[in-house]
């Protein structure tokens, strides 16, 4: 049994399976429709979702599965003070695999330690999102074919974005890959992240110019300013508005550039923008569905 904690969990031969059977699905999907017949997904949400939540149903049922769960810690035991290593033991009673999402950092590693079937992280605080970067890497794939020798740009929330430090994980293990980090001075990306791309010698600059960083993106990751993850009002009010992207913006960027966002987005990208062909980020909603449908099949080993 394996569980999915991290993006750096799975190698990158694993990863380049999952693409495959990815590629697979999206090629011939009559072919896994009974892939999953019997097996059964638990869903526990303690923080609200829409696209992960939806992608993980959707994904176990085009695979002939079934699916029960909660979508807010509200309406589940954990409102009556139930511990979290009680819910999942519970749950795994029921369910061959679980995917989870939880606002504390770690949680799915306690979770996955008592569960007894295998837990996916499906997003933990401002930790880690390594199911959106699946997702991630399979649009990128699409898109450019390649890993390899790309410059890309996370712009927004880089301190509290999950899904932004999983990509940086991901793609820092391929080759000739260079990051621009893009964000006001307080939303940088943590002490950690830096300390492992500087430990590991990966190419990155800092910057608080988005126009300036475009023309040389191949890559553009936009994430919006989180209001869930700020103690302070005002502080969400003075840095919410930091980056928006209009088409004016794109003037000077590249034709194959790929816009990517983890979605939802609030005014971060102008709707003016879904227009153009370089949009990425409602071929990566698909993408997401895929992506799971690859993993629940090789986490139960069907």
């Amino acid at each position: 049994m394996k569980n999915l904690m991290n993006i750096t969990d799975l190698t990158v031969e694993e990863i380049d399976e999952l693409i495959a059977v990815a590629e697979d699905i999206i090629a011939n999907p009559t072919k896994y429709q009974d892939a999953c017949r019997h097996k059964l997904l638990a869903t526990l949400f303690f923080e609200p979702s829409t696209r992960t939540r939806l992608s993980f149903e959707s994904a176990m049922h085009r695979l002939g599965g079934s699916v029960v769960g909660f979508s807010e810690a509200g309406s589940s035991s954990s409102a009556k003070g139930e511990s979290l290593s009680d819910t999942v033991q519970t749950v795994g009673c029921y369910a061959d695999i679980i995917a989870m999402r939880h606002p504390k950092e770690g949680a799915p590693v306690v979770a996955a330690r008592r569960a007894g079937v295998p837990i996916i992280n499906a997003g933990d605080g401002a930790h880690n999102h390594p199911t959106q970067t699946l997702t991630d890497l399979l649009t990128i794939w699409r898109s450019k074919h390649t890993f390899e020798g790309l410059t890309i740009g996370v712009c927004g929330d880089l301190k509290f974005g999950r899904t932004v430090h999983s990509l940086i994980d991901a793609m820092s293990r391929y080759e000739g890959v260079k990051f621009v980090l893009i964000s006001p001075e307080e939303l940088r990306v943590p002490d950690y992240v830096r300390e492992a791309m500087d430990k590991e010698n990966i190419p990155y600059i800092e910057t608080t110019d988005l126009e300036s960083a475009m023309p040389t993106l191949d890559i553009l990751y936009m994430t919006r300013v989180q209001r869930e993850r700020f103690f302070n009002e005002e502080d969400y009010l003075r840095l919410k508005d930091s980056y928006i992207l209009t088409v004016d913006k794109l003037e000077n960027a590249k034709q194959n550039l790929s816009i990517l966002h983890p979605l939802p987005r609030v005014n971060e990208i102008s709707v003016a923008v879904d227009d153009d062909p370089r949009a990425c980020y409602f071929k990566q909603v698909l993408c997401g569905k895929y992506m799971r449908m690859a993993l629940i099949l090789k986490l139960l080993g069907v």
